[in-house]
């Protein structure tokens, strides 16, 4: 059984397998915008969907790795790899891995060398004409989901047409945002919670995200208000670094609590199964090591706790294909929805899955043409390899 502490492959992968990275695009974006202003509970996401552009990284056979990226990912990372070195897919991705450590393991530079595991996945998949899912051992060419959305700024009514439509769409678990007014204002969101329950009926799973607003003393008192609505869960009400916190809220709360999307290692996941967090929920595009999405699945598994997966839904129904029915991935509506306006080709949304298409790696496709025809697209970047490896330097604060 593979574990965190040591790093050993989740996948199926040919260990002596080598990959030479020769050239790279990076197509840079203006703010993609959301379609109705958005805010959770502490502030986020605003007026915009958090993109920066895209990357395709070509290997010497032609074959291409692509998706969402940053901009730092071209930055600190290509430099390090396309310098005309053949490595295996271990040995890029430990090297990496390790020089990136001071910048932290909960750094946005941390996860720029998951995204590159991604691209490196994807180039693999590609050589055998497997879509990412099959490569990586799925049986299935679907995942399985619930859909969130409710924004604070959404009026009661415009709520709960988005959460019975989400119902009617097939989904049996929908979620949407608490914590009004930065937290002082519970009565509004147990009478949102309240009107919703009564429109999706008592069948439907409800999950309400409080996006880590309340005290320890609040969110009690927050979740004895919503006990009669029977949410399904009640995600990240405190801080989610607050271990011992997380651990007396749990005590104290009564109902299944989720944590994960904050934390960018598997190793925190371990410490909240410790503390009693009965969903574990990890999110793709913030992760250091994709493998590290298995793992979590198999803790939870383990120790009979939920799971489901967040982020960019398009890339992570690839990963959902490898989780059982019951294991979800969070399609968001605000944000998904943006994304998917993006794209040229993405997984088909129907009752409540994800259908991949049969198609080489990634099951997603930047819809450049178009992207630039309306003018998302701020500049292309080609970058070739050089020609002897990059001296490595921090470019970030100390």
């Amino acid at each position: 059984m593979s574990t965190f502490s040591d790093m050993s492959t989740v996948f199926p992968i040919d260990e002596n397998e080598r990959l030479t990275f020769t050239r790279a695009e990076y197509i840079n974006f203006h703010p993609v915008p959301v379609k109705k202003p958005w805010r959770d509970a502490t502030g986020g996401f605003g007026s915009f969907v958090p993109l920066q552009g895209w990357i395709r990284l070509y290997d010497d056979q032609g074959f291409c790795g692509e998706g969402f990226c940053s901009e730092s990912l071209v930055a600190n990372v290509l430099p390090l790899v396309m310098n005309g070195e053949s490595r295996s897919y271990r040995d890029w991705y430990h090297t990496l891995y390790w020089k990136f450590r001071n910048f932290g393991f909960q750094s946005g530079q941390i996860v720029d060398v998951g995204q590159f595991e991604q691209l490196m996945l994807d180039i693999m998949a590609r050589r055998r004409g497997l879509p990412l899912h099959r490569f990586l051992g799925a049986k299935k060419d679907w995942a399985a989901a619930y859909k969130g959305g409710g924004s604070l700024l959404a009026s009661d009514e415009d709520l709960v047409d988005d959460m019975t439509r989400y119902m009617s769409e097939g989904y049996r678990t929908v979620k949407f945002k608490v914590g009004s007014d930065w937290g002082t204002n519970m009565a509004r969101d147990v009478e949102r919670l309240r009107k919703v329950r009564e429109a999706v009926g008592p069948d439907i799973e409800i999950a309400v995200d409080a996006n880590q607003v309340f005290s320890l003393e609040d969110a009690v008192r927050f979740a004895d208000l919503i006990r009669p609505y029977r949410p399904a869960w009640f995600e990240e009400p405190i801080h989610s670094h607050d271990m011992n916190g997380i651990a007396a809220l749990r005590r104290q709360a009564g109902m299944p609590i989720g944590y994960g999307e904050s934390m960018r290692n598997g190793f925190a996941f371990e410490t909240y199964q410790e503390k009693g967090v009965d969903h574990l929920m990890p999110l793709v595009g913030r992760m250091s090591r994709m493998e590290d999405l298995i793992l979590i699945r198999d803790l939870a598994r383990r120790n009979g706790l939920r799971f489901s997966s967040g982020g960019t839904v398009w890339i992570n129904a690839a990963y959902g294909a490898l989780y059982d029915e019951n294991e979800l991935l969070e399609n968001h509506e605000p944000m998904t929805g943006p994304m998917a306006d993006c794209l040229s080709v993405r997984p088909e949304e129907r009752n409540g899955r994800l259908y991949l298409p049969d198609i080489p790696g990634l099951p997603c496709r930047l819809d450049q043409q178009r992207l630039t025809a309306n003018g998302t697209v701020e500049s292309v970047r080609y970058i070739d390899a050089g020609r002897k490896s990059a001296q490595f330097m921090v470019r970030a604060a100390y």
